[in-house]
């Protein structure tokens, strides 16, 4: 008896290749940093350190949402030492997305737009203890909390308390600030050992802060 060869068609079956991947952990440092200093590096580091974050993002503002409006140099050279202050660190970048939009630099507005930009990142914004008693204040804070995890950095004297909810961190004291930087330049002492050493040679050769203008 004859066999009769059947050919079966081929069945072509999709197979879904897309793998729930854990979502990148990323810092967000915004500030004016006029200028960056050390005390910006060491809460960064260990921020990310102790969260396991990828990466921390410094974010110069454009135009900070404070009542008493500080004065400031310009944004591209905020924006220049801040990039002299974290080269070398793989982990660091900085971005000039609230300098583009320009404006007053609002937290609300800067996370809505990297999580329209980087939907496959997840953000923590990090700000000092003294800042925590403020969130209440800060624009569209109810929303922002929503899309946002607020990690606080422990300070003597401030209460661990929020009605928002805030990841603690420990970060060894370094009592340095921008203004304290400005007020050493201005009196002609050395900022050596407060900023880096690129940052220091920056402020020499632009003449930044010695007239006092900008305290």
């Amino acid at each position: 008896m004859a066999l009769k060869t059947v050919k079966i068609p081929e069945v072509q079956i999709q197979v879904d290749l897309v793998h729930d991947q854990p979502r990148r952990k990323v810092g967000l440092m915004g500030g004016t940093f006029n200028p960056p200093h050390l005390g910006h590096l060491l809460v960064a580091e260990q921020v990310l350190s102790q969260l396991g974050l990828d990466e921390v993002i410094f974010i110069p503002d454009n135009k900070p949402p404070h009542i008493d409006e500080k004065k400031t140099i310009s944004a591209q050279t905020r924006l220049e030492m801040t990039k002299l202050s974290i080269q070398g660190n793989p982990h660091f970048s900085v971005s000039d997305i609230e300098l583009k939009r320009g404006g007053v630099s609002y937290t609300y507005d800067t996370v809505q737009q990297l999580r329209r930009e980087h939907p496959e990142n997840e953000y923590y914004f990090i700000i000092g203890g003294d800042m925590v008693e403020y969130l209440p204040t800060w624009y569209k804070i109810d929303e922002l909390v929503k899309i946002v995890n607020f990690v606080g950095v422990k300070r003597p004297g401030y209460q661990l308390t929020s009605p928002y909810p805030v990841l603690w961190v420990d970060v060894p004291g370094f009592e340095v600030s921008s203004s304290l930087i400005r007020q050493k330049v201005a009196s002609g002492c050395s900022i050596h050992y407060l900023v880096r050493d690129e940052v220091a040679d920056f402020i020499k050769e632009e003449g930044l802060y010695q007239d006092g203008s900008s305290l």
